[in-house]
């Protein structure tokens, strides 16, 4: 305002003088100035000396100098000397700013505000770009909460007119979402709606998640994943107008209202194809999912185009293109559906890429991918491709694509892949509820050499167990489709009633025998003793079992996976079945076999549901009774919660848990995301189960369980945390149990 007063009096101070027609200039000069030089203005002023000045003249003057951005306040002065006329320009510098602080931010810190200010140093004052910085810190605070957050920039200018910048900040409190309502919705309820935004309500671990706080961007993302639902529910004229955003309960927390136009619900009329046909009409339609009469599902649709897309990519046609021309009956309220298909050129791979591999040699890509040079292009093979060199488990970031070959008829097939570290060197401390306090280094290299083969030496020490082991596997040996590996090891475990010492090494080959299926067979010979047995102990069987043995046994395992990812399933199941007998020389004699499922389904908001059973028998096959380390004890983090480890099964007259040679148990687990950013899951779980002496009573007396938990893929592996209710609690149980792990696991 200041500024704009000034302009005004000297313009009509100019005018005065002036008249009506103008007066001639014989100088034109600048005063104020001192980093800006004098030819810089004069060079943007369109008054020269000798020229016929009018009032639009000085005007013009005036802005043409302030639009350099370096001025604070200008004026224009007239003086006559000696007859001439001489117009002066003076010019307020803006200061020059040296130096950009913080103040009052406490949440976000420096290092993280300072890239969002434009304002560089040294730079001179700019006005707009202060202004935008604000609002960038003021953005940044929102998409943390922050939404009462408020900026002010204040200058401090010295003698030289040179400033510091300060940022003023009053964070106030974060204001998450107490509540999201909906007006004008009727087909869908309020909660469904809610299920398909990524916005959420506050709720009692926002303090560690983050959920309940409001984004912009995502909310407008939410406003489009309203839409779509109402149009897979045939609502295709809906409108979801932008959320009206209210500050309550003394700008502690937001409140959100959408409003929705529903419109009217369409069904699916005619449905046709047309354009170059693989099979008869009928047969294609058979792919789309929607019929004449249901309710018209826009989800459905994709879903039906891309069928058809597959059904035409895995015959070779990589370019097909398949148009859903959809035509409105407002009349009837129904949409008729034309399939047009454009198959294009059949094509094949001509060449294969793998690039970004630096560490993993071409060939371990290689094999995973389904595809050969020279074969027909398939859709289908390519996303199996990419789900095979995941699951390597050695790349960030996997992408296979297609790019155009020397002709129309061939595509170079590209693996774009981004290496992630396969290896590890740790030492350090860990701890778990079974094993107490546990030392432990490991070596471990998932793509030992880059060949895909796998490294493990480790060790670990605790209070109850000490273990040592070296192996290593080459899942492709020799370039063939067979596994090989070996492994030795030494271990030493206390238990209540007695220690047991065992010494061996295995060897193991596998060969694929089916999609996703593995045979394994494994030769294993041991070394082991039962020693340090409890005086007190009155059990005959862990009495019996005292001394040493040898192990010596070959075993059979069918292993099946068709999880979507390997490392952290949603999709898909495990299937293992095993068959173990020993006696091919040594003292254990017996006949093992195992059988385990665990099958997962993806659910909402990323959460899911698993199924995990295993169930197994052990039979002994020679006069010495079965070896008490290869009865089945359950119990624990690993089998059943709720329970102390090893101590569900069968128990002899003293109360000492002696093992079964028959076991079977269910894990009923919910799995639900609560931080996404560093991998932080909750669960809760349902177990039940046992271990019996005789098949006779296989899946009588079952114990049960109920419980919670936590689960991290933390940087120092692993880690567990679960707290299991015991639903019929013995005399001499706990009614629960709580039992962690924290390190890599051995």
């Amino acid at each position: 305002m200041l500024k704009k007063l000034l302009l005004t009096l000297c313009l009509l101070l100019i005018a005065a003088v002036a008249g009506a027609e103008g007066f001639k200039v014989s100088d034109v000069q600048i005063e104020g100035n001192d980093r800006i030089e004098t030819s810089t203005i004069l060079a943007v002023t369109p008054i020269k000396p000798g020229d016929q000045v009018t009032l639009e003249d000085v005007d013009a003057a005036l802005h043409n100098i302030f639009s350099l951005g370096r001025f604070e306040d200008i004026s224009a002065e007239l003086t006559e000397v000696q007859g001439a006329k001489v117009i002066t320009f003076v010019v307020a510098e803006l200061p020059l700013v040296r130096n950009v602080l913080f103040e009052g931010n406490e949440e976000l810190s420096d290092e993280k505000l300072r890239p969002l200010v434009s304002v560089k140093i040294p730079e001179i004052y700019n006005h707009a770009k202060v202004k935008q910085s604000v609002l960038e810190i003021e953005n940044a605070y929102a998409e943390d909460g922050y939404n009462a957050v408020v900026v002010e920039p204040d200058v401090d200018v010295d003698e030289k007119n040179e400033a510091v910048l300060t940022f003023k900040i009053k964070e106030g409190e974060k204001v998450l979402i107490d509540e999201i309502r909906f007006v004008g919705n009727t087909a869908i309820d309020a909660d469904d709606l809610k299920d398909v935004m990524e916005t959420q309500e506050r709720w009692w671990l926002s303090w560690l998640t983050d959920r309940g706080v409001y984004q912009e961007e995502v909310m407008e993302l939410d406003i489009e994943r309203i839409k779509a639902a109402y149009k897979d529910k045939g609502y295709m004229d809906v409108k979801v107008k932008q959320p009206e955003l209210t500050l309550i309960k003394e700008n502690k927390y937001l409140d959100i209202l959408i409003e929705i136009d529903e419109g009217s619900q369409y069904t699916v009329g005619t449905l046709r194809v047309k354009g170059d046909l693989l099979k008869e009409s009928d047969e294609l339609l058979k792919l789309v999912s929607m019929k004449t009469g249901d309710i018209f599902n826009r989800s459905e649709l994709h879903k039906s185009i891309e069928r058809l897309t597959d059904l035409y990519a895995d015959e070779g046609y990589a370019n097909v293109n398949v148009a859903p021309l959809s035509s409105k009956n407002e009349e009837d309220l129904a949409i008729d559906l034309m399939f047009d298909i454009d198959q294009g050129t059949k094509v094949y791979i001509e060449r294969i890429q793998v690039r970004g591999n630096t560490q993993t040699r071409d060939k371990v890509v290689r094999r995973e991918v389904t595809l050969a040079e020279g074969d027909q292009y398939s859709a289908s093979k390519i996303k199996e491709s990419n789900r095979r060199v995941r699951n390597l488990g050695f790349f960030e970031e996997v992408n296979v694509t297609t790019e155009p070959g020397s002709d129309k008829g061939k595509l170079v097939l590209n693996v774009d892949v981004k290496e992630q570290p396969t290896g590890t060197f740790s030492v350090g401390v860990g701890y778990s509820s079974v094993d107490q306090f546990i030392t432990q280094g490991s070596v471990s290299q998932d793509n030992f050499l880059g060949l895909g083969l796998k490294l493990k030496l480790s060790a670990a020490l605790s209070g109850s167990s000490q273990t040592f082991s070296l192996g290593l596997t080459d899942p492709y040996f020799l370039d063939t489709d067979w596994t090989m590996g070996f492994e030795v090891y030494k271990t030493e475990r206390e238990y209540d009633d007695y220690d047991e010492a065992r010494t061996g090494g295995a060897i193991k080959a596998g060969h694929q025998i089916g999609e996703f299926t593995k045979g394994f067979a494994t030769y294993r010979y041991e070394q082991s003793e039962i020693l340090n047995v409890d005086p007190t102990v009155t059990s005959q069987i862990i009495r019996d079992a005292e001394g040493k043995s040898t192990h010596s046994s070959i075993m059979g395992e069918i292993v099946r996976n068709s999880t979507d990812f390997h490392q952290d399933p949603s999709r898909g199941g495990i299937s293992k079945f095993t068959l173990q007998y020993a006696g091919l020389g040594g003292t254990e004699k017996f006949l093992k076999t195992i059988l385990e499922h665990r099958q997962f389904w993806s659910l909402f908001w990323g959460t899911v549901f698993s199924i995990h059973g295993e169930t197994g028998y052990v039979l002994e096959t020679g006069d010495d009774g079965l070896p008490i380390g290869e009865k089945f004890y359950l119990g624990g983090i690993r089998t059943m919660r709720g329970f102390k480890t090893r101590e569900v099964g069968p128990q002899d007259d003293d109360g000492s848990f002696i093992g079964g040679e028959v076991m079977g148990y269910f894990n009923f687990e919910f799995l639900f995301p609560i931080s996404k950013s560093i991998g932080l899951k909750g669960l809760l779980f349902y177990d039940v189960g046992n271990a019996w002496l005789d098949s006779g009573d296989y899946f009588s007396d079952l114990r049960h369980s109920v419980g919670a938990g936590i689960r991290w893929r933390s940087p120092l592996g692993p880690l567990r945390f679960e707290w299991g209710y015991n639903l019929d609690p013995k005399e001499d149980e706990k009614q629960s149990v709580f039992e962690f792990s924290i390190g890599t696991a051995f």
